[in-house]
């Protein structure tokens, strides 16, 4: 019956399925070869995405696309810009800067690729830089989406574990910066090597100027985070202040936001978050399969049986995850893993939230590998280049992301340290 679950999946997989239909489909097809009444199915979907934790996904999902249509990508680009555009490669790490500061909106590194990279990847094909480049640096600058809090992966997988997603936001920001700034190293690096344009040196005048056009975008961050690690309120509540606080600011401070829009946002949002539930709900019916064909446990025995070692057990559950993100969207691979590896790493006394803050860290570095990686195709798209073309041109930014896994993997304080002096 196993065999019919995995090969129904892979089977949709490869011809193109997606997929949450993916996990429907293969889940349908064990219930019926086993004779299992499918009213399971409604009962399980239901349950999967019975959370009050998960009613952040829309808050920040809408949160984010409000913002985005308030015009405050732009001015998020301006600001790192003048800060950072006189140097060697400056619009590159102008990206790298604005796809840090839009992951403490938006969430998702979906997002972040297609908002920051519409603007970016055009503007520095135009100054000289090639595509490949400009495709690549925005594509690894947006793995910060899901790390850098608030963070729809770590969402869910508070959610699945019981683990406090308030914790798990705040583990996220070091290794978030860390991405962040060995993006920009690599993509500083490869500008002098490649002899890229820099541009003008920004005034103080200029630079205050667009600091203040992004003020009210910055402010969004540190009033969610505040409240959240002030236990003013809980992230479920930070993401209805979030759409709040988006609509006021698109409205009536930026005015580039027009109730016209609204519709045409509320509905694209209420897509967004559908297409997520679906996920959630189906890999959950997925995931309450292998739990009966006991596949986590024994996942778990043959783990343990090679080696009770902390390290060793790190180091296969990367490869797996790393392999695993190679062909299944993030949430997905959370739904149906994390709860059995978190069992495995907490045998060995690892940390639970250290360990979540790896496997996020996992399976977003997936977004940037081949054949499923999310943000190469967004990015390759706007950019115009081919598939092949941006995978070779994203290699040196993977390298210097896994090097960061290794450390965040080996170095727990870079994940604990403000969860245990900020969270009570």
């Amino acid at each position: 019956m196993v065999f019919i679950l995995f090969g129904v999946f892979l089977v949709a997989l490869f011809i193109g399925v997606p997929v949450a239909f993916s996990l429907g489909l293969a889940s349908f097809a064990y219930l019926l070869a086993a004779g299992i009444p499918l009213d399971i199915v409604p009962q399980k979907m239901f349950s999967g995405i019975d959370s009050f934790v998960l009613l952040c996904i829309p808050g920040f999902i809408l949160a984010g696309n409000l913002m985005g249509g308030g015009g405050i990508t732009e001015r998020i680009v301006k600001f790192s810009n003048s800060l950072v555009g006189h140097i060697r490669g400056g619009l590159a790490l102008a990206d790298v800067g604005a796809s840090m500061v839009f992951a403490g909106i938006s969430g998702t590194a979906a997002a972040d690729a297609a908002s920051i990279g519409s603007v970016m990847i055009p503007a520095m094909k135009k100054d000289g830089y090639d595509a490949e480049f400009a495709s690549a640096v925005t594509a690894s600058a947006s793995t910060t989406g899901p790390i850098i809090p608030p963070s729809l992966p770590m969402i869910i997988a508070g959610t699945l574990t019981g683990l406090s997603v308030s914790k798990l936001f705040i583990a996220g920001a070091i290794p978030g910066l860390l991405i962040g700034l060995g993006t920009a190293a690599m993509a500083y690096y490869l500008a002098v090597k490649r002899g890229y344009p820099k541009g003008e040196r920004s005034s103080l005048k200029q630079i205050v100027k667009t600091f203040i056009g992004a003020f009210w975008a910055v402010m969004m961050l540190v009033v969610v985070l505040w409240g959240i690690i002030g236990g003013t309120f809980t992230p479920t509540e930070a993401a209805i202040i979030a759409v709040v606080y988006a609509l006021v600011v698109g409205l009536f401070i930026y005015k580039e936001l027009k109730w016209k829009d609204l519709p045409k946002i509320f509905v694209e949002s209420a897509v967004q978050t559908a297409s997520i539930m679906l996920l959630v709900a189906f890999a959950n019916v997925f995931a309450w399969i292998l739990s009966s064909e006991q596949i986590p446990q024994m996942i778990a025995d043959f783990m343990l049986g090679i080696t009770e070692n902390k390290y060793l057990i790190l180091l296969l559950v990367n490869l797996l995850l790393l392999f695993v993100g190679m062909f299944m969207e993030t949430i997905a691979a959370l739904i149906i893993l994390f709860p059995v590896l978190l069992k495995v790493a907490t045998s060995v006394g690892v940390d639970p939230i250290h360990f979540a803050i790896i496997c996020v860290l996992n399976l977003v570095l997936g977004l940037l590998t081949p054949p499923v990686g999310v943000c190469l195709y967004i990015t390759s798209s706007i950019g115009r280049i081919s598939l092949v073309q941006i995978s070779k041109a994203v290699m040196p930014f993977l390298i210097v992301n896994l090097i960061i896994l290794a450390l965040v993997t080996y170095v727990p304080p870079l994940t604990l340290f403000l969860p245990s002096l900020l969270v009570k």
